[in-house]
């Protein structure tokens, strides 16, 4: 499965620090359950390539539809 290939997998994500100065994201689904531990500097990593993520993926929506939401013509 690629990046940009829908799934209809569905699974619950939660972020936050552990006991031992670590940030975890744990990842649990159907069959799946798994812990991804991060020191801060590698955290503050990955939250720079999603901010990054979520102004591209704005950017082509936008591209998609140059009228805007609602708008007819």
């Amino acid at each position: 499965m690629g990046i940009d290939k829908q799934s209809e997998i569905a699974a619950n994500l939660q972020i936050g620090p552990t006991s031992l100065g670590m940030v975890r994201i744990y990842i649990e689904g159907d069959g799946v359950d798994l812990p991804l531990d991060f020191d801060p500097d590698e955290a503050d990593e990955i939250a720079e390539e999603l901010r990054a993520a979520a102004e591209r993926a704005r950017a082509m929506g936008k591209q998609g539809d140059s009228r805007g939401p609602g708008k007819r013509t």
